[in-house]
């Protein structure tokens, strides 16, 4: 299940969709809007996407995710237009027998979501707007290894 979203996202969608008799742990990543960043008062976030190749992208990420895990399934959801402050943006699930595999490969699964995934993010603050990730051409802050979503 690979899936861009204009509404909010279904967390237990996900989980059911990752569920399996086999797995015995399911973990999940939930990415949500935060009300600052870098000293501004957010007030919303707005994201654009390439919808038909983030889904390829996104499938993509899953199989590599099951090439090096050994995962049951794997699902990622991503919403697009505004997202409000406490809503989810990114929704991962997978499952596996483990959990050391389920996170592992959850983890795998965002950083490479914000890597490779055309989906961009617009931060709506106090007094302004940016985009944010790297689209802008700026370098990202210090400790971070890829766009911020």
């Amino acid at each position: 299940m690979f899936e861009i979203h204009d509404k909010p996202i279904d967390v237990s969608t996900l989980i059911a969709a990752v569920s399996d008799p086999e797995a015995g742990a399911i973990a999940t990543f939930i990415g949500t809007t935060r009300n600052n960043n870098e000293g501004r008062d957010v007030t919303t976030l707005e994201y654009e996407a390439y919808a038909e190749m983030a889904i390829a992208e996104m499938e993509r990420i899953g199989e590599q995710a099951r090439a090096q895990w050994p995962i049951r399934s794997i699902a990622i959801a991503h919403r697009i237009g505004v997202v409000p402050i406490g809503e989810a943006s990114v929704v991962i699930a997978v499952s596996s027998p483990h959990r050391a595999a389920a996170f592992e490969a959850s983890r795998f699964a965002i950083d490479r979501l914000k890597e490779v995934v055309p989906i961009w993010k617009k931060e709506h603050f106090d007094g302004g707007e940016v985009w944010i990730g790297s689209q802008t051409g700026q370098p990202f802050p210090s400790g971070e290894s890829g766009p911020r979503r």
